[in-house]
């Protein structure tokens, strides 16, 4: 099915890797123009380099800086024309539990999890509604419902955020906006590579990853591939999902117990 995403402009935050860069190849197999932005100015050129450039715009850009977000978004905006999608993507997971947070902790993760949605919307807001299909996806995680004592300071943090998505939903909509979440379980990104290779365990990954599963309570069996989270967001910026805003997506293979 077309998704309706042909020469539409997408800004993907943190999308130098994992289900960034996988949202960012999805959209330019579909035809869109993509302005990718990422901490990591190398990372990011990387990626760039084994992606079709044509309609892709690259900048390194920390969502925690208002100026530079919006510098960037700019410069997207000028580049393509306008502005019809933007992924908040940008963010990290705090292995730490209750008695090992410190109060800096606490404040690091609260402002890159709301910074990192409020700085680019903020930057796209503008552009967005003079666009005929706005929408914005917040990148979550099921920790939003379901927390995670060993991921204390982050669980918080995704819950707020799964919470400001639904009330930027309500306040965005008279300008057309659509707002929604796609929450993800574990996904096979980079960070699960090096967690095994830590590990210095004689499994293999693949037998590894299925412990991990099942450890986890993934009913599948298995993580999810950054291309299938990747998919989901994609589905939500088309223009086929008109109606759909203010909700949420779980990407994670079963884990998600919530039915809320």
């Amino acid at each position: 099915m077309d998704l309706g995403l042909a020469d539409r402009t997408i800004l993907v935050t943190g999308g130098s890797s994992g289900v960034g860069l996988a949202t960012v190849r999805v959209l330019l197999d579909e035809g869109a123009n993509v302005a990718a932005c990422g901490r990591d100015a190398e990372r990011l050129a990387r990626a760039a380099a084994t992606l079709d450039r044509d309609r892709l715009l690259t900048g390194a850009c920390d969502v925690r800086d208002a100026d530079a977000v919006r510098a960037f978004t700019e410069r997207a905006a000028d580049t393509f024309g306008g502005l019809d999608g933007l992924v908040n993507n940008a963010g990290q997971s705090r292995m730490k539990n209750l008695d090992e947070s410190t109060a800096d902790d606490w404040r690091d993760e609260l402002e890159l999890k709301f910074h990192g949605v409020l700085n680019p919307l903020h930057a796209a807001r503008p552009h967005l509604a003079a666009s005929s299909a706005p929408s914005i996806v917040n990148v979550n995680a099921v920790l939003a419902k379901q927390p995670e004592p060993r991921l204390i300071t982050t669980s918080a943090a995704r819950a707020g955020i799964l919470n400001l998505s639904k009330s930027l939903a309500t306040a965005l909509a008279p300008e057309g906006i659509r707002v929604n979440s796609v929450c993800l379980g574990l996904i096979d990104t980079g960070q699960w590579t090096r967690r095994h290779a830590a590990a210095h365990t004689p499994q293999t990954y693949q037998d590894w990853q299925s412990h991990l599963a099942t450890d986890r309570g993934i009913a599948l069996g298995r993580l999810g591939r950054a291309e299938e989270a990747a998919y989901a967001i994609v589905t939500l910026l088309s223009p086929r999902a008109s109606y759909i805003t203010g909700t949420s997506i779980d990407v994670c293979g079963g884990v998600g117990r919530s039915i809320l």
